[in-house]
């Protein structure tokens, strides 16, 4: 006999990219709250080994495994991830992904014979909207959780679905179907948007798993009521009246996360260990951190004009270096990458700290000598530097992040933005004079770190609960949750 736990099981299948399995986690342990669920996780095997050392110990979220053999679709072996992948592998990733269909189905009616009741719901990533063809053949209320903000997601949804709309000669156009937004400018369009025909590969996936995803009983966004929600209603509108969700901010540094800190402080690497002792060496808001996430970066020639930036600005920086694009992600760094002596320099005047490759993003964040974020502005860096009243200097570089930039520095006014994308000729005194305005204490300065406060404070209500207080997020997914339980399904023990 199935217990009420079992019987009330949500399934979750995140894409295979950090920055999509880590706010499918942080989404997770905020369901797990909820009393009489079970979370079960579905991904590949190396994604789920990853995902087990981020679990604390007590949690009723569980992990299950999908075969997945990468060499079948031209990957090298053991990679099942984008975070080391060309953009060329990241093609075959995401097509391989369709191939998963199969398994997860076998997957689901597993689940259901040995719980003797099928999950009460499927929530799938936007890039794995097949999902929904296995959920109407199982009988299983299923929702796509989009990861982004609602603003820059409804935009990057719109671009996908209608080729013929950016394909003009003028720099500015408006979106038919999204008539709320702002004027898009051509130089917002990454090179996934921009070199786009009816023939190229991930237009072509991202027509067919967009699609999928309006044929889904629910969509949850990960956004919240003052932070990009103006794309709520593009969504309501593709979903004919089925219900949009704003449950966020899904992202693993919010105050009131699951885990204790006691178990977070387990989990320190000798890497965080070395940062946090280099940090503590200065003041508060006087360091800036630099990022371009899990999978972006930027031309040698960029990477030289942005060191040269940094030193010219004469404020201290933590920089999470990469390999420059054009280079293989996982090849050990090069000197010649960096200006002759810089590090030598910065050394010398405890300026700055290089971490290769790989950084404890949300120890860095959270520490009080942290003043500012250089960031690609994807949006989970986003939601970790705001959770912590961090304001940011915008550095987008493809997808929906350009429109991320455009919301936060115009509308929040959090943020700056310094250069745009992997083609900009953005000089180092240029970044300089940005960083000094915004780490400074200039009135731009001050203004940006107190509405970045403001928005953390937002975050925090819109999960907060206290006797007689709900917050909205919090308030969202319960309503969520009881359409979720309420909708009869069809069995499917045959």
């Amino acid at each position: 006999m199935a217990n009420g736990r079992e019987e009330r099981n949500i399934v979750m299948f995140p894409f295979m990219a950090t920055g999509h399995l880590n706010p499918f986690m942080a989404l997770a342990r905020q369901l797990e709250r909820k009393e009489g669920y079970t979370i079960t996780i579905v991904n590949t095997p190396l994604n789920i080994q990853r995902l087990k050392s981020s679990l604390p110990s007590k949690t009723n979220i569980r992990l299950a495994e999908i075969p997945f053999q990468g060499t079948n679709y031209g990957l090298p072996p053991d990679v099942e991830n984008t975070n080391t992948l060309s953009h060329e592998l990241v093609i075959r990733l995401l097509e391989s992904s369709e191939n998963l269909e199969s398994p997860f189905k076998s997957l689901l009616i597993n689940i259901s014979k040995h719980n003797g009741c099928a999950p009460i719901c499927i929530i799938s990533d936007m890039f794995l909207g097949w999902t929904v063809k296995v959920a109407k053949e199982l009988g299983i209320y299923h929702a796509v959780f989009i990861a982004g903000a609602g603003y820059s997601m409804a935009i990057y949804f719109s671009l996908s679905l209608n080729l013929h709309q950016f394909q003009t000669d003028d720099q500015e156009f408006l979106l038919p179907d999204f008539p709320e937004a702002s004027k898009i400018q051509q130089s917002q369009l990454g090179n996934d948007l921009r070199l786009t025909d009816s023939t190229n590969t991930f237009w072509l996936f991202r027509t067919r798993q967009f699609s999928h995803c309006f044929c889904s009983d629910a969509i949850l966004l990960n956004t919240m009521e003052g932070l990009g929600d103006i794309g709520v209603q593009y969504f309501k509108r593709k979903m004919g009246g089925k219900p949009v969700w704003m449950i966020g901010p899904a992202c693993s540094s919010i105050k009131n996360d699951a885990y204790n800190q006691e178990e977070r402080s387990e989990k320190l690497s000798s890497k965080t260990e070395s940062c946090c002792e280099w940090l503590d060496l200065h003041p508060p808001a006087s360091i800036l951190y630099v990022s371009f996430g899990s999978y972006g970066t930027i031309l040698p020639s960029q990477m030289m004009e942005l060191a040269l930036g940094l030193e010219a600005s004469n404020k201290a920086f933590i920089w999470v270096i990469k390999p420059p694009f054009g280079f293989n992600p996982t090849e050990d760094f090069k000197v010649e990458w960096l200006p002759d002596g810089f590090k030598e320099r910065i050394r010398e005047k405890n300026q700055g700290l290089l971490v290769h490759k790989w950084a404890p993003q949300q120890q860095i964040l959270s520490h009080k000598s942290i003043g500012a974020f250089l960031s690609h502005c994807g949006w989970n860096s986003i939601l970790e530097s705001l959770s912590q009243g961090v304001p940011i200097i915008g550095w987008p570089l493809g997808g929906e992040q350009c429109f991320n930039s455009q919301m936060l520095e115009n509308e929040v006014g959090v943020c700056v933005e310094v250069a745009r994308g992997v083609d900009s000729e953005t000089k180092h005194d240029e970044i300089a004079r940005v960083i000094k305005i915004v780490l400074g204490k200039t009135e731009k300065g001050e203004e940006m770190r107190k509405k970045a406060n403001q928005m953390k404070k937002k975050m925090e209500d819109a999960l907060r609960v206290e006797e007689g207080f709900e917050g909205s997020s919090i308030k969202a997914i319960s309503d969520f949750l009881g359409i979720a339980t309420s909708i009869k399904k069809i069995s499917i023990l045959k």
